[in-house]
């Protein structure tokens, strides 16, 4: 096993975060020497306790290493770890970067003060809304790639805009690709890969989204962005988390609401400890110090190796819901009666599918496939 493949299979054990990962590459001297260590070699490492020793020494039998760079593969997506020229190298100073990204589209260059972090809460105001949609318009036509966490609410807007303006966005989930939370963005998903963009996650991919890896990616956002911009956030909001950690090297911006609306009270703590208060897009542009940018910025076209075009490529169950809906189209319960599928496994599938654009979801629920012209 290569380095690289022991990087990947880290990333898939339990338990096992950077700062683990880095005290065993330490003591043995790389990932793959650190795999073929005995239970009572790795308790020797400082935090590696018996659970964890256990789950490594028999990670051979519990990680499927083959299967995941074969559904990563089916499913158009790149998989980037610390020993890829490829990954970025700006995650590579986090604390605690990503061991591994999973990629499906085109990742913007960082570093050239283009990448704008919109972020903000699920619980958007109509203010909010109206505001958080103009300014990322705005930033879109001007060049600025935006980024967010494709989450409801102002993350969703953000990256709406930026597809609407035919622009690149970078949506960092917090589940694997192919468990995309929430459901509702999947189309969203599949435009901001069509306009050049990219949906990146740190886990593998049918890791399901928790209350913890919520908060994981926000240090990915904030580190991706030059710039972060709060819209609209309540004090507890996982936006100022985003903004706390971008704090330590890069521009927080925040945009003022009303003092009656508890979504704005985060925004104004932010500006009260120093945040840039932003009224429209050129208060961006003076504290990003971009001057002026054209605003018919072309962007290129998303490479086309990343499609997943072979119907033979894709998986079993994937195949059986093809194969369904080359019949008629169906709603997830009559798929299920057809396939004899478990529900999460259709699931899944189905994401797979629709990031695949092999299948669309139609107004109504129903799945059908997608008609390439």
């Amino acid at each position: 096993m290569t380095d690289r493949e022991a990087c990947i299979v880290f990333n898939m054990i339990s338990g096992v975060g950077y700062i683990k990962y880095r005290a065993l590459c330490n003591h043995f001297g790389s990932p793959s020497e650190a795999l073929k260590q005995p239970e009572g070699e790795l308790l020797q490492v400082p935090g590696i306790g018996p659970q964890l020793a256990d789950r490594i020494t028999h990670c051979r039998e519990e990680v499927d290493l083959a299967g995941e760079l074969a559904f990563a593969e089916r499913s158009g997506v790149r998989i980037l770890t610390l020993f890829d020229d490829a990954y970025p190298d700006i995650l590579r100073h986090l604390y605690d970067p990503p061991m591994v990204l999973y990629v499906r589209g085109i990742l913007p260059e960082c570093g050239i003060n283009r990448n704008l972090a919109v972020v903000g809460t699920r619980r958007v105001s109509r203010y909010g809304a109206e505001v958080t949609r103009r300014l990322a318009e705005d930033a879109a036509r001007a060049g600025l790639v935006i980024i967010s966490g494709l989450a409801l609410g102002v993350d969703t807007i953000a990256h709406q805009a930026a597809v609407d303006n035919h622009a690149p966005t970078v949506a960092v989930l917090g589940g694997g690709l192919a468990r995309l939370h929430p459901q509702e963005n999947l189309e969203l998903a599949r435009k901001i890969v069509e306009t050049g963009g990219a949906v990146i996650s740190e886990f593998p991919m049918r890791f399901p989204v928790s209350r913890t890896s919520f908060p994981r990616r926000n240090r990915i956002v904030a580190r991706l962005a030059d710039a972060v911009l709060v819209t609209e956030a309540g004090v507890d909001s996982g936006a100022l988390i985003t903004a706390d950690l971008a704090a330590e090297y890069n521009l927080v911006m925040a945009v003022p609401g009303r003092i009656d609306n508890p979504q704005a009270a985060g925004c104004h703590k932010l500006l009260k400890n120093g945040a840039t208060l932003v009224e429209n897009f050129n208060d961006i542009q003076d504290a990003m110090h971009l001057g002026l940018l054209p605003l018919d910025f072309e962007f290129s076209e998303p490479e086309a190796e990343y499609r997943a075009d072979g119907i033979s490529d894709f998986p079993a169950p994937a195949r059986q819901i093809l194969e369904t809906l080359a019949i008629r189209a169906c709603s997830f319960d009559e798929l299920a009666d057809a396939t004899g599928l478990e529900a999460d496994v259709l699931s899944s599938n189905l994401s797979l599918l629709e990031l695949a654009m092999k299948i669309t979801r139609d107004p109504d629920q129903t799945y059908s496939l997608r008609r390439l012209s």
